[in-house]
């Protein structure tokens, strides 16, 4: 049967970053306007990489009932591994996180494919999901990435490589462990509603995150009671939304699948399992990167075998 999406009440404003104070850097500059994308997830498996020029992020690896491992998950796949300089940091502390990607030959990776106007995407967040940051590291010829950045409070994080290295069709995510110092204080998902209120913008969630089935969701963008219909493109579309599923962290990315510059920005993905997940939606407007988080709840789906083997039909074709 189709799964309704379970959204808690809002208790209060966001935290700053795909936890969205949600910690997400401004960008300037406007750009031509976007072409409408495939909707996709980046290296979800069937969860939601419909696209993503060709990358799934698969490695024959299983999620429960046949699906893929989503992305994010592990460290080295593919004989690509990420690897940080130092994974440890002090909360609060302005820190360079330095990585690189070694390649199959143990060597830095220097060459990538660029992907939604960047080489490499890297994103930052801690277990509990409270916050979020979307960062664009910069790279330097011997293969090192860096990007400055600080994190807000004491735990452990997760740090995201979504790359695509040259030559090749399949992207991938890699995830690594990173560790703040600090006083720890662990705390339950932040709880919201369909609608969040984000630097005087209000986010309206639409539709139903299902596990195993494709659905759309759509998120409408206002501002003091109207709609805003001049979205500036950001990453190469006028949204940008990522999904981190509570408890692992597994990774998903999805672009959206509309070209209209809002109000409404639409996506089409399908949740890896039943379960709870962190939605950030990055935005542009006036020369400014705007981020809004919601907090959702999945539950099982039940699959008749009719639809399993409508399913195994469509995956030969």
């Amino acid at each position: 049967m189709n799964t309704a999406l379970r959204i808690t009440a809002f208790t209060g404003g966001l935290a700053a970053a795909f936890g969205l104070a949600l910690g997400v850097g401004h960008a300037t500059g406007s750009g031509p306007a976007p072409k409408p994308a495939t909707a996709h997830t980046a290296h979800a498996g069937p969860a939601a990489h419909d696209g993503h020029d060709g990358h799934d992020g698969h490695d024959g690896k299983a999620d429960g009932g046949g699906e893929h491992l989503p992305g994010g998950l592990q460290v080295s796949e593919r004989g690509y591994t990420l690897s940080v300089d130092n994974p440890f940091v002090t909360a609060g502390s302005p820190t360079d996180l330095r990585f690189r990607i070694l390649g199959t030959d143990g060597k830095p990776l220097t060459a990538y494919q660029q992907q939604h106007e960047k080489e490499l995407h890297l994103i930052v967040a801690p277990r509990d999901l409270s916050t979020f940051q979307h960062l664009h590291p910069t790279l330097t010829a011997d293969g090192t990435w860096s990007a400055p950045t600080a994190v807000p409070a004491a735990g452990e994080y997760r740090v995201f490589a979504d790359f695509t290295p040259a030559g090749q069709s399949e992207g991938l995510t890699l995830g690594a462990d990173l560790h703040a110092a600090g006083d720890l204080r662990p705390a339950p998902l932040p709880e919201t509603g369909r609608t969040v209120t984000v630097d005087g913008y209000t986010v309206t969630l639409g539709g139903d995150l299902t596990p195993g089935r494709s659905g759309r969701l759509t998120l409408s963008v206002s501002r003091d009671g109207k709609p805003v219909t001049d979205l500036q493109p950001y990453l190469g579309a006028y949204g940008h939304l990522v999904a981190l599923r509570a408890g692992d962290l597994a990774y998903l990315h999805v672009h959206p699948d509309t070209s209209a510059p809002g109000p409404e920005i639409g996506f089409t993905t399908t949740a890896p399992s039943a379960g709870g997940y962190r939605l950030f939606l990055d935005f542009k407007h006036q020369d400014t990167v705007h981020t809004a988080a919601f907090t959702v709840t999945t539950e099982a789906t039940v699959t008749t075998a009719a639809e399993h083997a409508e399913e195994a039909g469509a995956h030969q074709h």
